[in-house]
């Protein structure tokens, strides 16, 4: 194989709002963490276990002003994107590196009404609203240029 692939799809809980980066020219990009969980039964002592993996999403431009408006902490979220890794110096100057969701598609998945308290739930259908939409046309631009299609 020649390709190569780099996709990563989680759903998750976000761990915080998203925090914005305005750049010149009017470039934005968000971040925020996001929490998946695993849950397992431990054979021996018949507990269940539930480990807890967080991860850096990055937003950028658009797609990040519209999870800035609508993504709250703790909302449900399905994240589509690819890794990155930063490498980066501390105050001490040793190196770091931080691996990172570059997301490139997103779908919110917390249903209506249930947001968290203090965001604003009118907002975060709407956004469902948009993104519903969004995906409709897309699928409706694909379908029309087959015409051939019975349906």
């Amino acid at each position: 194989m020649s390709g190569t692939l780099n996709k990563v799809m989680l759903i998750g809980h976000t761990g915080d709002d998203v925090k914005m980066h305005y750049f010149e020219g009017g470039n934005s990009l968000g971040r925020f963490p996001l929490a998946t969980n695993e849950t397992y039964t431990n054979k021996t002592t018949n507990e269940r276990v539930t480990n807890t993996e967080w991860h850096n999403i990055v937003v950028r431009n658009k797609a990040a002003e519209i999870c800035e408006k609508y993504l709250k902490k703790g909302d449900m979220v399905y994240i589509e994107g690819r890794l990155k890794t930063r490498k980066w110096q501390d105050d001490k100057g040793l190196d770091r590196y931080s691996t990172e969701i570059h997301c490139t598609d997103f779908t919110f998945l917390t249903p209506k009404g249930e947001s968290n308290p203090s965001g604003n739930n009118q907002n975060t259908q709407n956004a469902q609203s948009t993104q519903s939409s969004a995906t409709s046309q897309n699928n409706n631009a694909v379908a029309d240029e087959g015409d051939d299609l019975p349906f």
